[in-house]
């Protein structure tokens, strides 16, 4: 059994995977820095509180961490009191967060300085796979490194993906949330644009959920016309912040991202309209604001 410390494990995906690792009979350290209620099942399950990232490392053989994305890992990771500060040579670091792959790249080379593997293992699912140990976590790593970290992360995952080197998780995680996002949008935008034109938005459903155009992601979404706003327990701004990693992504490899842009500017707008903190789903609120027309149910 591994010694594992946990940041961001009062978040909506951290929580069940602390939990799953606890579960699974690993020696659990965790840093928590907000959300104590969050955390306190876990306190009592048996995991440790460290005051801060430093002394976590310290003590610990792997570090995961699950937390917003690039600015908040690089806190945590290689900040005053963060990870790097405390480590000793030989700790794996696991960056399940949603990370842009180009600090990544940069965080990744300062880790190695101090004899530190990062790997990245972004997810995929939701909060409720999370605390049935269920998640998608797709692993960029050496085969060496990937074969030592498998064992902790089919804790809380169903499904590992190896899905390539070094930075392939993150890179990959993106062009997955990309397509999801685009199928959201266009989702939202053609429930806005039929209701106004006066067709019956069930009649779409049922058209669409007997063809190869339908996903889960447009059940979650369709979720909307019942009045269920939490089909996909995904923030918003979140999405957002997804999005604006893959078109920086594109711009980088000086790929044109026409689609991607106009995704990110859907979520964007939906945000500056006062959904960023909702759920995803609320880009059909944004489409009765823009449209005039009530789609939701209340």
């Amino acid at each position: 059994m591994a010694r594992i410390g946990f940041i961001g494990a009062s978040g909506l995906m951290g929580h069940g995977m602390a939990r799953n690792l606890l579960l699974k009979g690993h020696a659990l350290a965790l840093a928590v820095h907000r959300n104590r209620e969050r955390v306190a099942d876990l306190l009592g399950a048996g995991a440790r509180e460290c005051a801060s990232a430093r002394e976590l490392a310290g003590t610990s053989d792997v570090v995961v961490v699950c937390v917003t994305g690039s600015p908040e890992v690089e806190a945590a990771v290689a900040g005053p009191e963060g990870v790097l500060s405390g480590a000793r040579p030989g700790l794996i670091v696991v960056d399940c967060s949603t990370s842009e792959p180009a600090s990544t790249a940069r965080l990744r080379a300062t880790a190695e300085r101090a004899e530190v593997r990062l790997i990245d293992a972004p997810l995929a699912r939701s909060p409720v796979e999370a605390e049935q140990g269920r998640l998608n976590v797709m692993v960029g790593a050496d085969a060496a490194d990937f074969a030592r970290i498998e064992p902790v992360l089919r804790c809380f995952a169903e499904n590992v993906f190896h899905v390539g080197g070094p930075g392939a998780g993150h890179t990959i995680k993106l062009l997955n949330n990309f397509i999801a996002q685009a199928i959201c949008t266009a989702t939202a935008e053609a429930f806005g644009v039929g209701q106004k034109a006066g067709i019956d938005l069930r009649k779409l459903v049922e058209l669409i959920s007997a063809g190869m155009v339908d996903s889960g992601i447009f059940q979650a979404m369709a979720k909307a016309l019942t009045g269920d706003l939490g089909g996909l327990k995904f923030e918003l701004d979140n999405a957002r912040k997804d999005i604006r990693y893959y078109t920086h992504m594109a711009e980088n490899l000086a790929v044109p991202s026409v689609v991607g842009e106009a995704v990110h500017q859907s979520l964007a707008l939906a945000s500056a309209l006062g959904h960023g903190r909702k759920f995803v789903p609320s880009l059909v609120e944004a489409q009765e604001q823009l449209t005039g027309t009530t789609i939701v149910p209340r």
